[in-house]
């Protein structure tokens, strides 16, 4: 979540038009996050999330999003309802941008994570990927392999401090692309479950928001985007991987959904692929967010360092052990 496109009362007006049982009173732009921006909106008794998407989501894509959310409301998985304006419409233009009005998620995000709350998590991911055969909704990843070349060639690598880098990124690209699984158990995914899209109450996930990557892709695929994003301890700007977080992850998977053999086997090279993927959107953020967005870039060396991690590692054992 973050601040591009600024908005005043007018602009709320124009919206409140939109929608006839809520009357949204105040507003209030939301820093965190790089992709779309947000606001908090306030009705008089209750709170919603007004998304404007952004130059990074595709606008025949967003239909997808908005779908798949209610969906997963309709299955009891706890995620934002897109809510549906007086044309009987998820979606309407603001400021010549495609937006939404989502169903504010109670509860907040942790800074850091128990082995029970990986555990948990492991649970709950396994519930979406259980339910992926009812829902029939299919969208490409936008971030898998073949896009990793494209957003590789558009980094502008002039700082001192990428000096090698292009070369070391290019060669584990090359790696990456050679050993990728071709046929691994696959469905609808999340596609971006970082600690900030994961929310508790009382210690309780309730529920889970941004949605706006989710996609068609391997199960195993997800997990490897966890391990990323969950699973890793920072110690005077290091990382290091905490392979409790890893184990407990994948038993509250398993107490679900069972991880196949081929799985396993392909574990460490998708963990290198969701390493690289982001290692490169930070790149370009770092690189391309104009100065004036309301908006904290995230580090590129955190990334950096993940996937050397991953480098140093072989088999689906190095990752519990």
């Amino acid at each position: 979540m973050a601040v591009y496109t600024k908005l005043n009362k007018k602009d709320i007006s124009h919206i409140n038009k939109k929608f006839e049982n809520q009357k949204f009173l105040s507003f209030k732009g939301i820093k965190q996050g790089i992709e779309n921006t947000n606001y908090l909106l306030k009705s008089k008794n209750n709170k919603f999330i007004l998304t404007i998407f952004e130059k990074r989501v595709q606008k025949k894509e967003i239909p997808f999003f908005m779908k798949l959310m209610d969906q997963l409301n309709d299955l009891k998985i706890r995620c934002p309802k897109p809510l549906k304006n007086r044309d009987g419409k998820y979606l309407f233009k603001i400021k010549n941008k495609i937006a939404c009005v989502v169903s504010f998620l109670d509860g907040k995000d942790k800074k850091n994570l128990s082995l029970k709350n990986c555990y948990d998590i492991g649970k709950t991911v396994a519930q979406m990927h259980s339910f992926s055969k009812k829902i029939r909704l299919f969208r490409k990843n936008s971030m898998n392999i073949k896009n990793l070349n494209p957003l590789l060639k558009s980094i502008k690598f002039k700082s001192k401090k990428f000096i090698n880098l292009e070369k070391f990124l290019k060669s584990n690209f090359r790696e990456i692309k050679k050993k990728w699984p071709k046929k691994l158990p696959n469905g609808i995914i999340h596609g971006d479950l970082f600690i900030d899209n994961i929310f508790f109450k009382k210690n309780k996930i309730s529920g889970i928001i941004d949605f706006y990557f989710a996609a068609s892709d391997y199960f195993m695929y997800e997990i490897a985007i966890c391990i990323n994003a969950l699973c890793f301890d920072k110690k005077k700007s290091q990382f290091k991987l905490n392979k409790k977080k890893v184990k407990n992850l994948i038993r509250g998977y398993e107490g679900i959904k069972k991880i196949s053999g081929i799985e396993k086997k392909s574990l460490n090279i998708l963990c290198r692929a969701a390493a690289m993927r982001y290692f490169l959107t930070r790149l370009y953020d770092y690189t391309n967010t104009p100065k004036t967005a309301l908006i904290k870039i995230k580090d590129p060396r955190e990334y950096y360092q993940k996937l050397i991690i991953h480098n140093n590692l072989k088999n689906y054992k190095d990752y519990l052990v």
